[in-house]
């Protein structure tokens, strides 16, 4: 059975996007981006765009009942990730980070910390732009998740 990538599209720099828009057809990968939203997806059978209704955590929802083991995840969203990750499929942020059964668990600790921390009138800033070395980080995992599914 073929292996599919799913994208938490919503928060999914463009860059990243454009990455996946020709890697889908380039490896003949079904490509599906769920988001709230409608967002431009390249005219091609191997990528589609699947709009969910706006609401907390229905496109997570939606990316969690669709996705198979040893499908692919890309998203920044940790509680996303744990989910797939018990379903057994692979997770990758826009950043190039693949996140495991191993590393996860204190992934969800550091989230659940800093949302403390924001919660008690903590400022935090967010992330930093995406940089070149994290876009290139981000297509390598992505070719090597690619040339093991074949």
């Amino acid at each position: 059975m073929a292996v599919s990538i799913w994208v938490d599209a919503d928060a999914c720099p463009v860059a990243i996007k454009e990455i996946l828009f020709k890697a889908g057809p380039r490896t003949k990968t079904m490509v599906t981006f769920v988001a709230n939203h409608g967002i431009r997806v390249p005219p091609s059978p191997w990528l589609t765009r699947l709009q969910v209704e706006k609401g907390f955590d229905i496109a997570d929802n939606e990316i969690v009942q669709r996705v198979s083991s040893g499908d692919l995840v890309v998203t920044s969203d940790i509680p996303l990730a744990d989910e797939v990750i018990s379903k057994q499929a692979c997770v990758v942020t826009p950043r190039g980070e693949e996140l495991t059964r191993e590393n996860i668990r204190s992934r969800l600790n550091i989230r659940d910390f800093m949302d403390t921390m924001r919660a008690s009138g903590v400022q935090t800033s967010g992330p930093p732009p995406l940089s070149q070395r994290e876009r290139q980080a981000f297509a390598n995992v992505l070719d090597r998740f690619l040339a093991s599914a074949r």
